[in-house]
Formats: C-alpha cells, structure tokens, sequence
C-alpha cells in the first residue's frame, strides 16, 4: 500500500517550467589615474622562442653553452605590451581579477564576479593577442630592480621593466546588471585602485605584500587626457 500511495502522489505533482531571462548585459565606461607608478612586465617573445628553441633540441641542447650579453634595452621593450597600432597597454585581464579579488572585501561571491564583470579591450597585442587597455601617459621609462631568481637555489638577477610615473586609462566594462548595478561596478573600481592594484609591484601580489605600485583613482576624461598632452610634449 505504502509504494502504491507513494505512486499516486507523484503522479500529481504539477511539473513547474523553468524560464532563464536572458541575458542583462550592460555597459559603462569610466577614467581612472594613477596615484602611484606603473610597472609592467610581459613575458618576452625572444625569452618564450629561446624555451621553445630549448625544448626542441632535447638532450642535444648544450649544456656548457657560452651565455650571450644581456641587451637590457631589448629587455625592457620585450617587457611592453605594445598594440598592433604600436601603443603601450595594459592587459585588460589584469582589472578584470582584481575586480574578482577585490570581491572578498565586499562579501560578493568571487565565483559569480568571474561570470559578471568583463573589461572590454581598446585592441590587441601584437605578438600575442592578449586584449589591452590603452595606457595615457606617453612613453615609460626603464626600471632596473635587483631580483632573485632560479628557484631553490636563488641568484641575483637585474630586471629590465617599463615604468610609467603619470599614468591614466578609460576603462570600458560590461557587466551582468541582474548581479550589480552601474555604481557597484564603479565602487569596486575603486576599492582595486585603492587596495588591491594592477600589474607588478601590487599591493594584492600574490608572492608579497607588493610595493605599492599599480594603484589609481576614479578621475575625469579631463584630468587623464592631461597626461597624455604631457607625454606628447616630452
């Protein structure tokens, strides 16, 4: 009896239709200015050809091989993000997770920022393709930091990175408008500009506690242009 009653009631519950809205995508557009430098430091094509040039070769490879003269001006260039227009950007990536990061000091679900917020690109890199934020600000200049590298066994290492004092960028965000609206977006903006960063040297790194470097402020389209008049005329 109990299996036959069990029987009966299911068979009269109503099915319930599943509706999924579409999807709210919005967009917003905002400026932003650094309060403190900006230090990139992209992974080389000539470094990437050299590992591939390695692997390839195997157990041919010579160990005892003479190591070339380091050319750190093309260190410091093959560190640029450059565009297939020749501009210097930032990857578009780096705002995206530092949006994602910042989420944990707001109580919002990292797992959901990654499925909501998007940082639409002013173009592309041109080795690579990795989209990129136009930097304003004119032309960097190079920083030379002593570093540790080699693993366990760690050597004293010179590295060659763009560094730009003055810097600006129009950041363009898309966003799912059922999970934040406009000014939440740009209020998390802001807490990455003041507490998390972008880039090296961040307060947000994940291998130290950062240099302070990559942090920035909500601005206008005026004052940030500023910047890019400025590095025009040097």
């Amino acid at each position: 009896m109990g299996k036959e009653n069990k029987k009966a009631d299911s068979a009269n519950v109503k099915q319930e239709a599943i509706h999924i809205a579409p999807p709210n995508m919005q967009i917003g557009e905002i400026w932003i200015k650094g309060i403190s430098p900006l230090v990139i430091h992209k992974f080389s094509h000539k470094a990437k050809m050299a590992i591939k040039a390695k692997q390839e070769a195997g157990s041919t490879a010579a160990k005892g091989k003479k190591k070339e003269a380091k050319d750190f001006t093309e260190c410091f260039n093959g560190a640029r993000h450059l565009s297939l227009e020749g501009w210097d950007g930032i990857p578009a990536a780096a705002f995206r997770n530092a949006c994602i990061s910042a989420c944990r000091l707001v109580g919002f679900k990292m797992s959901l920022a990654k499925l909501s917020i998007f940082i639409l690109e002013d173009g592309w890199d041109a080795d690579e393709g990795t989209p990129l934020v136009k930097i304003i600000g004119g032309e960097p200049r190079m920083l030379e930091s002593m570093v540790r590298v080699g693993g366990i066994q760690k050597v004293a290492d010179i590295s060659v990175r763009p560094q730009w004092l003055e810097w600006g960028a129009r950041l363009r965000f898309r966003y799912d408008a059922d999970q934040f609206r406009a000014n939440d977006i740009i209020n998390l903006l802001a807490r990455v500009g003041m507490q998390v960063g972008i880039c090296e040297g961040r307060p947000d790194s994940t291998s130290s506690a950062g240099m302070g470097w990559g942090l920035f402020e909500i601005s206008t389209k005026e004052e940030v242009m500023k910047l890019e008049k400025k590095g025009s005329k040097k």
